[in-house]
């Protein structure tokens, strides 16, 4: 099991960058890939990024292609999501999660059974 806490959310104006980071607890961080996924209200989760055990294999939704960049560092236990060109509708609850299931379509909530508590993000125009 693991545990996930996210931090660096806050207010940032269009055109801006914020970088959010993801602590996880325990040992065997290093067997997880992992998501980041957002929620904007009234809306479901949303896909955003997603990254493999070994940061091999790298996924983004288009709408972040070229401004997101998802990262990690499995000697801090630690996974990131560098967001540049923010934009107003970037703004949302931001979560990361984690699976150790692969081969499955990693866009979907249901991969990832351990999840943080989120992080806000808003952007102003």
């Amino acid at each position: 099991q693991v545990q996930l806490v996210e931090s660096g959310g806050g207010l940032a104006q269009a055109g801006g960058s914020l970088r959010l980071s993801c602590a996880a607890s325990g040992r065997t961080f290093s067997t997880y890939h992992m998501g980041w996924f957002r929620q904007a209200p009234g809306k479901d989760h949303e896909f955003v990024a997603h990254i493999t055990w070994n940061g091999g294999i790298i996924y983004y939704v288009d709408s972040v292609k070229g401004r997101f960049t998802i990262s990690r560092d499995n000697a801090k236990n630690t996974v990131y999501l560098q967001m540049n060109s923010l934009k107003p509708e970037d703004t949302a609850v931001y979560y990361c999660a984690a699976t150790r299931h692969s081969g499955d379509i990693v866009s979907q909530t249901s991969l990832y059974p351990y999840w943080g508590q989120g992080t806000q993000v808003t952007v102003s125009s």
